[in-house]
């Protein structure tokens, strides 16, 4: 998407979305006691920022991979439903063939439809903010899937670099 959907709405309250500081904001800065020399040099990095990020949008847009509620389905939940969360009619023949009630099927059908509809209803709302929540998503299952063993070199490597040790992965009491 794009990096400026993404200022705008970090700065929404202050600014507006060409990137200048909207009368209200100036007037709160001066009633706590800022000078106009530093509200001014305030909004003008702020709107340096803005023209670099509307810049970089135009010539070096950022990659935007679109997944899909059917991306982070299991390879079972794969086998038994079709990508808009409705029941495949093999799996359907075979649930009932095993016993499987019809009501069942239609509990497990209404369940899997409301979960791909949640997902594309926060990734509509997380887009309009400028943030690919599929991709946050996904790089997160990524990281789930991380073994104990890249997860200690990491956060060696994060000790290294002076992380805070609260923000590590693993107990404070572990000896490093």
């Amino acid at each position: 998407m794009s990096r400026i959907k993404r200022w705008i709405n970090m700065h929404k309250k202050e600014f507006y979305p060409d990137g200048s500081l909207k009368n209200e904001a100036r007037q709160e800065m001066l009633s706590v006691g800022m000078s106009n020399e530093a509200i001014d040099d305030y909004a003008s990095r702020l709107k340096a920022r803005y023209d670099e990020w509307k810049h970089l949008d135009e010539t070096d847009p950022e990659p935007w991979p679109i997944y899909t509620a059917y991306d982070f389905f299991t390879e079972q939940e794969k086998r038994e439903f079709n990508p808009d969360g409705s029941l495949r009619p093999e799996y359907v023949e075979y649930a009932q063939k095993i016993g499987i009630s019809e009501s069942a099927l239609e509990q497990l059908e209404w369940r899997k439809k409301m979960e791909v509809e949640n997902y594309d209803a926060v990734s509509a709302d997380y887009a309009e903010q400028g943030i690919n929540f599929g991709e946050q998503k996904m790089n997160a299952r990524i990281e789930d899937s991380r073994t104990y063993v890249q997860r200690r070199r990491q956060m060696e490597q994060d000790l290294q670099n002076f992380e805070p040790e609260d923000s590590l992965p693993f107990d404070k009491n572990t000896s490093y």
